[in-house]
């Protein structure tokens, strides 16, 4: 019984070890980076982890394909797929899936095509909330800025003389579908604009511990990334230290079984040295 709770109790910390080594999401990388795109231009989709490997490929769907590999309407290139002709019919969603055949998967990516003559250009990632968003109203090969209107869930949400509507520190409220219009141009398809909620800040020291101890010029703060790889060490030499224990207590029942053995053993030797120290005495008495 004990052997077998040791060999579980490595086997879930070589699982640990196995599963803290694994790299983070893959991500979708779009190139220019935007959502829509006019007819006939290109783009780039690039599949990126923190390996740099080439164990991605990009996929989509469509209203004419589903789960569709890059080779099949793209230019594979390791990771990255090139689009060189766009069509309205590309417009769908797009992603990053793990050629190994695991669930290994990016967020998906709406990207849309137009055969007309007004686009969108917004971010095609999630911003994070408090950042400021420009979106830009863009026409079929432009002269200069042309005025907008700007509309959000189909709502109207002002003009914009340049063309650009800035959005200032966005929040979850600000999430939707955007589009805009230019006057005899046309209107542009819609974007969904995703914010992501700003992490958590620790919180500042009290004033009495900010007052006292001062900061100068030669001296520099540790921050909670240079502290990661720290405790990432600690967690190592006790995963280490508890392996060493494990194979230590089940080893610990042979030596203590050897150690009985030798000890029983000792009583005997002993009683047959002293049983012949009695035997002169009990002569004499004897005699």
């Amino acid at each position: 019984m004990k052997e077998a709770a040791a060999q579980r109790l490595i086997f879930l910390i070589s699982l640990l070890f196995w599963t803290s080594g694994q790299v983070l999401p893959v991500r979708l990388t779009v190139i220019p980076s935007r959502s829509q795109f006019f007819e006939h231009e290109s783009v780039i989709l690039i599949c990126e982890d923190e390996n740099r490997s080439d164990g991605w490929t990009v996929r989509r769907n469509t209203t004419r394909d589903t789960r569709a590999e890059c080779k099949g309407w793209g230019t594979p290139f390791g990771s990255t797929c090139n689009m060189d002709y766009l069509l309205p019919g590309d417009t769908g969603l797009y992603w990053c899936e793990s050629m190994s055949g695991s669930s290994s998967s990016s967020s998906s990516i709406q990207l849309s095509v137009s055969g007309g003559s007004v686009i969108l250009q917004s971010p095609v990632l999630p911003v994070m909330e408090g950042d400021d968003v420009t979106l830009s109203c863009r026409t079929r090969n432009p002269t200069h800025n042309l005025p907008a209107a700007f509309y959000k869930d189909g709502s109207f949400i002002g003009d914009e003389t340049t063309g650009n509507k800035i959005l200032n520190s966005v929040k979850k409220s600000d999430e939707g579908l955007y589009k805009c219009n230019v006057k005899g141009h046309g209107e542009s398809p819609s974007s969904r604009i995703s914010v992501k909620e700003k992490p958590p800040t620790t919180s500042p020291p009290s004033s009495s511990s900010s007052s006292s101890v001062s900061p100068g010029p030669g001296s520099s703060s540790v921050s909670l990334p240079v502290l990661l790889p720290s405790a990432s060490l600690c967690v190592l030499v006790f995963l280490f230290l508890l392996v060493q224990l494990v194979v230590y207590l089940y080893s610990k029942p042979k030596v203590m079984k050897e150690e009985e053995e030798r000890m029983t053993s000792l009583p005997e030797t002993s009683g047959c040295s002293r049983g012949n120290r009695r035997k002169p005495n009990q002569e004499q008495e004897m005699l």
